[in-house]
């Protein structure tokens, strides 16, 4: 019994210690009601250990130019762009089909729309058809894990947020924009813009959110790269926690493409998440603490279990 809550206290104490890491990591921060339940919290250990393992500088923005494997991208954007804008005029570039996009699925509210190209070792048929020739570019580069067009229509704002896990760093390649500051994205209080032909790369686990002010509709390709890691530990983990999470958080971009269990089951669980957010808008009281009576009973069954 001793061992067991020896094992427990320390246990405690590297997760209390992760958090307060990962929130005082950067310049913005969540406030405490939202860090408290954020994923970034959650998941505060396994990122801790990512970032302490990192070969890149803890900066929001990071200069591509560290990465020159992924130059033929932008040597080639002329015919991504080509690609993303075909696809795009024919209206192939959509929301998800119901909810089976658990990592994107607060985006769709705002007009955001997407298409899979590549995801954490799986191609998309739809992709192999609509877009060989900017997929044979992705599968060239095994630095890419994940790929697809992402359209932010005008008007639209994503809002501030952290990516849930740190094993990538995020990739933007400008393909058709407004080339103006009126069509952003802020990274831990940075502020940028995309460009035509130019690329934007940056830590998605700071906190950052974009806007898009213009009447251009932003098309990019969005990927995300493998985090440098300096030892085989946090490399071998890394690679785990592609080939099972990352893997199975697949969506589709048309009926009969493969729906990760991630995803399967967001579609099943999200009754409960429509309930809360019914039961929010009655009564943020309520809500609220229902929300950390069900938080502090969670921490109570971890102590006395």
């Amino acid at each position: 019994m001793n061992i067991l809550l020896s094992v427990k206290f320390w246990f405690a104490v590297l997760f209390v210690a992760s958090a307060v890491y990962v929130h005082l990591r950067g310049k913005v921060r969540h406030g405490f009601a939202r860090q408290l339940t954020d994923h970034s919290t959650i998941l505060a250990p396994i990122n801790s250990l990512l970032y302490l393992s990192s070969k890149v500088p803890p900066r929001p923005y990071i200069d591509p130019a560290a990465f020159p494997e992924l130059a033929p991208l932008q040597a080639n954007w002329q015919t991504i762009r080509d690609e993303a804008l075909a696809l795009y005029e024919g209206g192939r570039i959509t929301v998800a089909t119901g909810y089976n996009d658990v990592g994107f699925n607060s985006f769709f509210k705002t007009g955001w729309t997407r298409f899979y190209l590549t995801w954490y070792g799986e191609t998309l048929p739809s992709a192999q058809q609509a877009c060989p020739r900017t997929l044979a570019l992705l599968l060239s580069i095994p630095a890419v894990k994940a790929a697809m067009f992402a359209v932010l229509p005008p008007g639209a704002t994503l809002q501030r947020h952290r990516d849930p896990y740190a094993g990538s760093l995020r990739y933007h390649l400008g393909l058709r924009t407004a080339n103006a500051p009126e069509c952003f994205i802020e990274v831990d209080g940075e502020r940028r813009f995309w460009r035509d032909g130019e690329v934007l790369m940056f830590d998605e686990t700071f906190i950052h959110y974009a806007r898009n002010e213009t009447a251009v509709q932003r098309i990019i390709l969005f990927c995300d790269i493998e985090r440098p890691l300096n030892n085989p530990f946090a490399r071998a983990f890394n690679r785990l926690v592609r080939a099972t999470m990352m893997s199975a958080s697949a969506s589709a971009n048309v009926p009969g493409e493969r729906i990760g269990g991630v995803n399967r089951l967001f579609s099943r669980v999200i009754g409960i998440r429509l309930w809360g957010k019914r039961l929010k808008a009655r009564s943020r009281f309520a809500y609220y603490a229902l929300k950390y009576a069900v938080l502090a009973a969670l921490i109570a069954l971890f102590i006395w279990a």
